[in-house]
């Protein structure tokens, strides 16, 4: 079983829109591959007043891939550590993001893939 989450900016699950700034979305959507269920989790992370950074959350609930539209070096290295994928340059929908992983357009972040502008740097985001 596999979990791949993307941050979404709604609870539409599969057909809400992947969020562009990964750490104050007020949703994850995450898609269980083996039995096709969807959950939608909330953004409790201290970025949204709550506690953690979404890396120690996403860890919590299991989650194996992340699909994102950028992230910033420090965040790749947190989900690294949590031994999360992460594969970054999603758009559109949160079903849009699972086709483009599960059809090979999308490959794990590294370092050097990491968001360069100035409000993801060194940012757990």
């Amino acid at each position: 079983m596999t979990k791949v989450c993307i941050p979404t900016n709604g609870p539409g699950g599969l057909d809400d829109s992947v969020g562009e700034h990964f750490g104050r979305v007020p949703t994850y959507t995450i898609f269980d591959t083996e039995a096709g269920d969807v959950q939608v989790a909330e953004n409790t992370s201290s970025h949204m007043g709550g506690a953690g950074y979404p890396a120690d959350l996403l860890a919590s609930l299991g989650i194996d891939v992340l699909l994102c539209n950028g992230l910033g070096r420090r965040a790749i290295q947190m989900f690294s550590e949590h031994g999360i994928t992460v594969c970054t340059g999603v758009s559109g929908t949160a079903r849009d993001a699972i086709e483009s992983w599960t059809g090979g357009g999308l490959s794990a972040a590294g370092e050097s893939d990491a968001c360069m502008r100035h409000e993801f740097h060194d940012h757990g985001e």
